[in-house]
């Protein structure tokens, strides 16, 4: 196993997954480096990557207004990070900032879902997965809102 496939296989998101699909994650996959304050993805544009965090923390913000740009979430080592690439039109519904030095695996979204309308129980896994990293996030956000729009006592 390379240190693609070990990066890969190693991080909390594809637990529990059928090893012969590891190599369905590797398929164009890069492992990305990001200096503090450097922008991953900016919302609205094409959703075109996957990431498994490694290391560093992630803030996604969106602009909401009468407060401007603010952090809804940090996302740290462990974390998978982008959902909008599974969805059409294909395009972020937030941006992601490194907070710090950050390291991740990039997994190209197209060939991520190639794979999984070729191969249908993979594509399940990764539905459900995906599902599931969405789900947390929404409540997330969720308590975020209610946190931000609590009438002070």
């Amino acid at each position: 196993m390379n240190t693609m496939d070990t990066a890969i296989a190693t991080h909390p998101f594809t637990r529990g997954i059928n090893p012969r699909y590891l190599h369905l994650l590797t398929k164009g996959a890069t492992y990305e480096r990001f200096g503090a304050d450097q922008p991953i993805f900016q919302e609205t544009f094409d959703a075109d990557r996957f990431y498994l965090i490694h290391s560093g923390h992630v803030a996604l913000h969106t602009f909401i207004p009468g407060r401007g740009v603010t952090t809804i979430e940090t996302l740290g080592g462990g974390d998978a990070l982008g959902w909008s690439w599974m969805f059409a039109p294909y395009r972020w519904h937030f941006s992601a900032t490194a907070a710090d030095p950050t390291e991740a695996v990039a997994l190209c979204a197209r060939t991520l879902r190639d794979e999984m309308e070729e191969n249908r129980d993979f594509g399940y896994w990764m539905a459900m997965r995906v599902s599931g990293v969405l789900l947390e996030r929404l409540q997330m956000i969720r308590v975020r809102m209610l946190e931000m729009y609590d009438p002070p006592e």
